[in-house]
């Protein structure tokens, strides 16, 4: 999502006031959790729904 709307990882962590560490372990895949408040505040500055920037892995 962050290619399609031409947008750095920087540039998002100032918009959604998450640090550029946290973000990078989220895009990564090596998280183990994510609060809500967290993935609303990047669905909101991307303009996307959960789904699109989570996947399910077993």
């Amino acid at each position: 999502m962050l290619a399609k709307r031409k947008m750095q990882l920087k540039e998002l962590a100032e918009k959604t006031g998450v640090s550029v560490v946290n973000l990078s372990i989220l895009k990564t895949g090596k998280v183990r959790a994510v609060r809500f408040s967290t993935l609303e505040s990047i669905c909101h500055v991307l303009a996307c729904q959960p789904g699109d920037i989570l996947e399910y892995r077993d």
